[in-house]
């Protein structure tokens, strides 16, 4: 089935729709990995928390920590969503130019 041609406009509307869905996903994915980030320090996972707690600027480590674990889920997530995008559904009410 070949998808009809777009309006520039419509092009332009559909491409805004496409990257707030990818964004969205990132973000949520950046905050499951914040999220499991803070729960490895604040389970103490390998002794990680308490060593963060009796650093002498425990700034760094924790944002050594958690800046990769939401860069990793929110990659993971934005991956997921672009397999996952509804492009198709789109096109299926709309007849084709074969449909004619």
């Amino acid at each position: 089935m070949q998808r009809p041609e777009l309006t520039p406009e419509e092009a332009r509307k559909d491409h805004w729709h496409m990257l707030r869905f990818m964004m969205l996903h990132a973000l949520v994915g950046g905050l499951i990995g914040a999220a499991t980030a803070a729960a490895v320090i604040l389970l103490d996972i390998g002794g990680i928390g308490t060593r963060i707690a009796r650093a002498a600027a425990p700034v760094m480590p924790v944002l050594l920590l958690v800046v990769p674990f939401a860069s990793l889920f929110g990659g993971a997530a934005t991956a997921s969503a672009i397999l996952l995008m509804p492009y198709e559904k789109k096109y299926k009410d709309r007849p084709g130019p074969e449909d004619t």
